[in-house]
């Protein structure tokens, strides 16, 4: 038992030592938010215009939200064509680290909204380190209902839990 009890304090505290990293000044890159319509919906209907406003509504929302704590966020013109070219920034094999070297950011943050049905929307959000690639926040959540209320309600739960204290 005391073995499990030292490996869970370690856990807690090397996670304590993480929420620290990110702070005020930091140098952020968001490369954004992907949408993922893996419904039937989606293929058979196409892309909605509302769901792109939601994705919108939400970057604006943690972008505003990263700002408020005092966090930069950086000019993605030098990586812009590259960017352009990556199909999901949040699963690209490194590239999104490798884009963040070359902004000069601390932090890379990307994300997913993935439509799973017109009930079930799941959103992920990832800040790992660019120096070395290792996750320091993320949390992902699931949410009931496809309206602006319940994705920035996903999204605020998100980064107050994971990301922000309040």
């Amino acid at each position: 038992m005391r073995p499990i009890l030292t490996l869970l304090a370690l856990v807690w505290l090397s996670g304590s030592a993480m929420a620290a990293d990110l702070s005020p000044g930091s140098k952020v890159a968001f490369l954004g938010l992907v949408f993922l319509d893996t419904s039937t919906e989606g293929a058979y209907n196409g892309v909605r215009a509302d769901e792109t406003t939601r994705l919108t509504l939400l970057e604006t929302l943690i972008e505003e939200r990263f700002q408020s704590e005092g966090i930069r966020f950086m000019d993605l013109a030098p990586i812009a064509e590259q960017l352009e070219n990556t199909t999901n920034p949040a699963n690209c094999y490194g590239c999104d680290v490798r884009m963040g070297k070359k902004l000069g950011a601390d932090f890379i943050l990307v994300g997913v909204v993935q439509k799973v049905s017109n009930l079930i929307i799941s959103m992920n959000l990832v800040l790992r380190e660019v120096e070395s690639g290792k996750v320091v926040r993320a949390r992902s959540v699931d949410v009931r209902s496809n309206t602006d209320q319940s994705w920035s309600r996903g999204m605020r739960y998100i980064l107050k839990t994971a990301f922000f204290k309040q």
